[in-house]
């Protein structure tokens, strides 16, 4: 009974972050959301910030999954990471709680939501850079710092796919694809 009381109130609590962003949602907007009283939301949670690093942590278990998933062995490192960035951002852009949270960290700028967006970045970033490392091991790339190459793996896919097309036509999968490798993986150099 309080599993189901509790995943009842993650699912109004995520529904509201989602529709009213971190800083608009109250813990009596969540209790209504979840009929419950708002007493019941603090026996499972101390507060907000507590009920939100829930709802975040779970999230980011669901990318990890997602990255997982588009692991081919068959693949090269190359591939891999292609598809496993297009797909997280791709989730990242259609999922409606991180839709909402980069909106309210890009015009609000609220620090509980700014440090959740730097923690889903990091835990991209955390995820890439053992790709990389295993790149590396493999001698199928260069040796490098697999951090810093995925954060700037990570910042090159989100210019190309949300930066881009905020004042120009969006870019196809396959073209981002193409200009990936050529920025990252072949440089401009003749």
């Amino acid at each position: 009974m309080s599993v189901d009381r509790k995943r009842q109130i993650l699912e109004a609590a995520e529904k509201s972050f989602s529709m009213f962003g971190y800083k608009a949602t109250t813990m009596d907007q969540v209790a209504k959301m979840a009929n419950v009283g708002k007493g019941t939301i603090y026996l499972f949670f101390k507060n907000k910030e507590e009920l939100f690093d829930e709802i975040i942590s779970s999230l980011i278990i669901d990318m990890k999954t997602i990255a997982e998933e588009e692991i081919d062995d068959n693949l090269t490192f190359k591939e891999n990471a292609h598809r496993v960035l297009y797909r997280l951002l791709e989730f990242r852009k259609s999922h409606q709680l991180t839709i909402k949270l980069f909106q309210e960290e890009r015009d609000i700028g609220t620090k509980a939501v700014v440090d959740v967006v730097q923690r889903l970045e990091q835990a991209i970033i955390q995820y890439m850079k053992v790709i990389i490392q295993k790149a590396m091991d493999d001698g199928e790339i260069k040796p490098c710092n697999p951090e810093i190459t995925a954060f700037v793996m990570i910042k090159l896919y989100v210019s190309l796919i949300f930066d881009w097309e905020r004042n120009r036509e969006a870019l196809e999968k396959e073209e981002i694809a193409k200009l990936f490798e050529l920025y990252f993986f072949d440089g401009l150099a003749n």
